[in-house]
């Protein structure tokens, strides 16, 4: 591992090895050259080095770790991890494959686009002139929860504005969390989320979508499945919904229509939608042809959304584009901005990958960690690696789920099982064993070595460490991939 320290003096570059071929008879914390020999000299950088490693990055050396001096044969490379970020090298021999987002640059004044998308939206005059001709008595404005990172900060100030001018008070105005199936937010996650002073003005309500006494049967798809939704976005005289537009592993993009399916609906309705992943995960249909995304656009119609406030983000949560108007056809064309940034064309698979969830609030659990092992899984070949890091320091981050992978089933069983009687939240499960079937995944995660069994991964101390081993494994002729945006950037076969 190669560990980059600043001392007062100077910048020391130090690499740990623990088992190095040259090293075998260095004592624990002793620093040598790339002959064996000892450098007295360094030893205080050694001990910095190890409390850093311990400290900082939550990563074990072992009690008999050497540093050798840097020989300039590698290249570091950089991984989000919580809030922070987690490093590995590579031997420069090695060339990876980056699957990196098309970065676009932020706006410079995102409050001024939005300002300015409310006022020229897409399909439906300015909202404005919608509020003032409706009149709405109550107004839902639908919200993501802390696991779809939203800009806030450039939506809700000029929406307020409109709010005000057309003469809508605060206590006409409910915002409702889009939870879905996923865990209903606390008190302190609204304020972390949407900010103190937005907690303060309005009503903040999370769906459940297991309490009846708040769903309503609105009719009925074409596949036939009932449409179960939460009666206060029915009955509102107004409905507003804010999303984020980003790769969905198997509804295509999010934002949009997700924010009613399944942002809004009961269990039912989700698991009935979601049923159809396990034959859209090994081959995902161009957006206009998913099943499962077609469905959510007509919940979304049927429950009478009146307008969209979405935008697309780059890979450091920059605003690049704002889209406001009609339902379909804004988040359509929010769609094609996203894929432009999002989707990395690859030539063919790899035989290892190392990946990320993409730092919190995308690795806060194992759950929403799973879509950066999906990512990885497109570009990794049958009989590869994958090295994921995750924090995931909330463990599992739903029931059903957690309930499933403790059965400590086969991969196999559980994809038979799935297959057979689709269960919401076993899907995630299945989203785990689909890769744990045919590769071989290993975690850097705030979870221990049973835990991280359970999801069929090999717990690593560092991202290092897994790669180390897996090199050492599949040797130095091994074609690799290296995805920084692991649940962002997704990779997709040329032609």
């Amino acid at each position: 591992m190669e560990v980059y320290i600043k001392t007062k003096k100077k910048q020391d570059v130090c690499r740990v090895a623990a088992t190095s071929r040259h090293d075998q008879d260095a004592k624990p914390g002793e620093i040598t050259d790339e002959t064996g020999k000892s450098i007295a000299r360094a030893k205080p950088v050694a001990e910095y080095m190890m409390h850093i490693l311990e400290k900082r990055w939550h990563q074990a050396v072992t009690a008999k770790a050497t540093a050798i001096l840097k020989g300039g044969n590698t290249m570091r490379y950089e991984l989000a991890y919580g809030k922070s970020t987690v490093d590995f090298t590579l031997p420069d021999t090695i060339s990876p494959f980056i699957v990196k987002a098309n970065s676009k640059k932020g706006l410079a004044d995102p409050l001024g686009e939005t300002r300015r998308m409310l006022q020229n939206p897409m399909g439906t005059p300015p909202l404005l002139e919608m509020l003032r001709a409706k009149k709405p008595q109550t107004v839902v404005v639908v919200i993501n929860d802390i696991t779809r990172p939203t800009p806030y900060e450039a939506l809700f100030p000029p929406l307020l504005e409109v709010f005000a001018q057309a003469g809508i008070r605060d206590d006409q105005v409910t915002l409702l969390i889009a939870t879905g199936i996923h865990d209903p937010h606390t008190d302190a996650q609204n304020k972390e989320v949407y900010g103190e002073e937005i907690t303060r003005r309005f009503k903040i309500l999370n769906h459940d979508g297991l309490d009846e006494s708040n769903l309503v049967k609105l009719g009925t798809f074409k596949s036939g499945y009932d449409f179960i939704v939460n009666k206060m976005a029915v009955d509102a005289d107004f409905l507003i919904t804010i999303g984020v537009v980003m790769p969905h592993y198997f509804a295509g993009y999010s934002g949009g229509r997700k924010s009613i399916l399944p942002g809004l609906v009961s269990k039912k309705t989700v698991e009935q939608n979601h049923a159809r992943m396990v034959e859209l995960m090994d081959y995902l249909p161009p957006i206009d042809e998913n099943p499962v995304s077609n469905e959510m656009i007509e919940a979304a119609r049927q429950v009478g959304v009146d307008f969209i406030l979405n935008v697309v983000t780059n890979e450091t949560k920059e605003v690049v584009c704002v889209a406001a108007g009609e339902v379909h056809g804004t988040w359509r064309m929010a769609v094609d901005i996203s894929a432009a940034m999002y989707e990395v064309p690859f030539d063919r698979p790899v035989d290892i990958a190392v990946t990320c969830a993409s730092g919190r609030p995308r690795d806060i659990n194992v759950y929403q960690a799973q879509k950066g092992l999906d990512h990885a899984d497109r570009i990794t070949r049958a009989g590869g690696a994958i090295i994921l890091a995750a924090e995931c320091p909330e463990k599992w981050g739903e029931a059903v789920f957690e309930d499933w992978i403790r059965r400590r089933w086969e991969p196999a069983k559980v994809m038979r099982e799935i297959k057979a009687n689709f269960v919401l939240g076993g899907h995630k499960a299945y989203g785990f064993a689909k890769v744990a079937a045919e590769k071989k995944v290993w975690l850097v995660s705030s979870l221990n070595e049973d835990e991280s069994s359970l999801i069929w991964a090999k717990k690593a101390a560092t991202v290092q460490g897994a790669v180390d081993a897996v090199l050492a494994e599949y040797g130095p002729k091994a074609t690799w991939a290296y995805l920084p945006d692991g649940s962002l950037a997704l990779p997709v076969p040329r032609g």
